[in-house]
């Protein structure tokens, strides 16, 4: 099976194992399609940044603005009815055409006047660029693109970015934390590395790890301790 390279590794002492990270996302990766999460992965595994529609983009837009500081659980809960009453994403035209409506029907549903007020300040900015040309402009700059948008962070767009086909992992606290039980400091190139050694994306590659820490106790001894176990020492 094929390991991970000391490249990228620079808080790993000499002596100490090189980490096996691959079979440590296995692990991660078998243990979350045993617990049903298949149709989550295939999900992000479909996703290309050629085929995001307007409606597509507005609706990830939507849901990581609601997810901020939230629980998955909550806006899962919720995000078909908030969906419903922006008319199912279909155009960011309709929403700020609708926006009163949009907005009183919203504000029933998930009672946050700033996210839900973010939400169709996007919608007048797609609407004002036309979607085709705002897609130009994250395809050439995505990351600062993304982040200009209400309720959009340092983190967020990152979040944003994966969930519209971008090759980007989120660096939230759980990928944070696996990726230093290994010697990472960069979460991007912790999820590249693994994906260029499996047969799945860096945002899939996030959605895997980040799905095992949450339904996984200890899910970082037990990451760490499968990366490194029966390897060799480095001298």
């Amino acid at each position: 099976m094929a390991t991970t390279t000391l490249r990228h590794i620079d808080t790993l002492e000499i002596g100490r194992k090189k980490p096996d990270i691959v079979s440590a996302y296995n692990l991660a990766k078998g243990t979350i399609l045993n617990a049903g999460y298949r149709t989550e992965i295939e999900w992000q595994a479909s996703l290309d940044f050629d085929l995001i529609t307007e409606a597509d983009f507005l609706r990830e837009h939507a849901w990581v603005v609601l997810s901020t500081g939230m629980h998955e659980r909550i806006i899962r809960r919720y995000f078909g009815m908030i969906s419903l009453c922006f008319y199912d994403w279909q155009s960011a035209r309709i929403i700020v055409e609708q926006e009163n409506n949009c907005r009183n029907l919203a504000l029933s549903y998930f009672n946050n006047h700033r996210k839900i007020d973010g939400i169709i300040k996007a919608a007048r900015i797609i609407a004002w660029f036309g979607f085709a040309s705002y897609k130009e402009e994250i395809r050439r700059n995505p990351l600062q693109v993304l982040q200009s948008l209400p309720f959009v962070g340092p983190v967020t767009r990152y979040h944003l970015a994966k969930n519209i086909g971008l090759p980007f992992a989120k660096p939230d606290r759980h990928l944070v934390r696996l990726a230093t039980s290994v010697g990472y400091s960069d979460i991007q190139q912790f999820c590249k590395d693994i994906s260029e050694c499996v047969d799945d994306s860096i945002p899939v590659v996030d959605i895997v790890l980040w799905r095992f820490a949450n339904i996984t106790n200890a899910y970082v001894s037990i990451f760490s301790s499968t990366a490194f176990q029966e390897q060799n020492p480095i001298y």
